[in-house]
């Protein structure tokens, strides 16, 4: 992805509170997350949570990373973590990463803001920017994650109510980023076929993540990630000085070696 293009999302995301960004991974690692995620679903017998945010008609799989490839390609991936630390910034880090199937007969989800329960007054700067990968096409039939738009921009949403929408529609393959402000929700699949999504959720690097990254992944798993990629996690230190152990970097324990400079010693 170009810079141009790039700064185009970023400011979507900002005036619009979301974008999409088309053709953004192949029908290879379309194929291989598919996969991944049936198989995990037969193998631990997966099934709907019941409840009304949830859903009764909707599988979902949580701490994907736990299960390493091909969940490790999604969340530095050049064409939407870019986007992301252009609304956030370069500390961000893993919120959760987890695949929500919405099968035929689910009612809309309720309309919510996935900032909500945080208690800061609104508007405020990005401090969730979340993503859903189409790993089917996303219509206004099968489902599709409905939006406010520029909601993000306002105080949150009385939980559940009824408010104008529209359907992020989307070719297999594509990208909705948005605020964690914006209010949202999934849709209602009236069709006979189930709608896939994985949902690559990330926090700026100076609150706290959904997913406990650090005891939800084993430590061995995560010495094999990339740098980047462990930084996402929770494996570094935000703005040299936020999640240090004793003046050193999460990383060089787990490693047992690097390099690290506390924001003390740069003055």
């Amino acid at each position: 992805m170009d810079q141009k293009t790039r700064d185009d999302h970023i400011e979507l995301v900002k005036r619009e509170g979301f974008t999409i960004v088309e053709n953004a991974f192949d029908a290879k690692l379309t194929d291989a997350l598919n996969e991944s995620l049936t198989r995990l679903e037969r193998e631990m017998n997966v099934k709907p949570a019941m409840n009304g945010f949830e859903g009764r008609k909707t599988v979902r799989i949580y701490n994907l990373l736990a299960y390493g490839a091909p969940f490790t390609l999604v969340p530095a991936d050049e064409n939407v973590l870019p986007i992301v630390e252009g609304v956030l910034d370069q500390g961000c880090l893993i919120s959760s990463l987890s695949s929500i199937a919405i099968d035929p007969g689910e009612t809309a989800q309720p309309i919510h803001s996935d900032d909500q329960v945080i208690p800061l007054d609104k508007p405020h700067r990005s401090i969730i920017c979340n993503s859903m990968w189409a790993l089917t096409d996303f219509t206004d039939a099968n489902g599709a994650t409905r939006l406010v738009p520029r909601s993000h921009k306002k105080s949150s949403p009385e939980y559940g109510g009824q408010y104008d929408t529209i359907p992020a529609e989307m070719k297999q393959g594509s990208v909705l980023i948005w605020d964690g402000s914006l209010w949202h929700g999934g849709g209602a699949n009236r069709t006979d076929r189930r709608r896939t999504g994985i949902a690559m959720n990330y926090c700026a690097g100076f609150i706290r993540q959904q997913e406990n990254q650090q005891l939800g992944i084993a430590p061995e798993l995560v010495k094999s990630f990339p740098p980047r990629l462990q930084e996402l996690v929770g494996y570094g230190v935000y703005q040299g000085l936020i999640g240090h152990i004793d003046k050193k970097s999460p990383a060089q324990l787990l490693n047992g070696g690097g390099e690290f400079e506390s924001i003390w010693n740069r003055t």
